[in-house]
């Protein structure tokens, strides 16, 4: 390892083929942190994860969807009309409008993935990663749509190998 640089960085050789900001391959640029680590040496900075987590990150994207002056309701708009859908949709379940309520719910949550996929900051709608909460909102909310559409009697959707396997499944047993 080589001795800091004037300005705290020191140079070490990376060993998976790290590049440095200026693109050579073999070392790793990284600031020395001047707060000395539990063994008295000084902690360095790196772009490995650590060991333990002390702290959670917030989302991509997780940050207010409307200035800090805007009311609370307002900086959290997405989650509010999402949740607000879903439970329009949970009512008119409720009030026996089983199709119309689930598909709300479903398409709800798509909404949710397109607000996710679209907006850079979402609020509290934001939960993990960008791609994780798209693949979560969209998944879901697809298969309650479908689900929705072939609810018996007269489904709307007909998905024959569906009900081949769901004959087969019940009648071998």
């Amino acid at each position: 390892m080589k001795e800091p640089q004037e300005s705290g960085a020191v140079e070490e050789p990376s060993a998976g083929g790290e590049r440095d900001p200026e693109g050579q391959a073999g070392i790793v640029v990284r600031d020395a942190i001047s707060a000395p680590d539990v063994d008295g040496q000084p902690r360095r900075a790196t772009r490995r994860f650590p060991l333990f987590t002390r702290d959670t990150a917030r989302p991509e994207g997780g940050g207010r969807a409307a200035p800090r002056d805007a009311p609370a309701p307002a900086r959290q708009w997405p989650i509010l009309a999402v949740l607000a859908a879903v439970g329009l949709g949970l009512l008119l379940t409720a009030l026996d409008q089983f199709r119309v309520g689930t598909l709300l719910i479903g398409v709800a949550l798509l909404v949710g993935a397109v607000l996710r996929w679209l907006l850079p900051d979402v609020g509290m709608l934001a939960v993990r990663s960008r791609f994780t909460d798209i693949a979560t909102y969209g998944g879901l909310g697809t298969a309650i749509v479908l689900l929705a559409m072939m609810v018996q009697p007269h489904p709307w959707l007909v998905i024959p190998f569906l009900k081949d396997t769901l004959h087969f499944t019940v009648s071998s047993s």
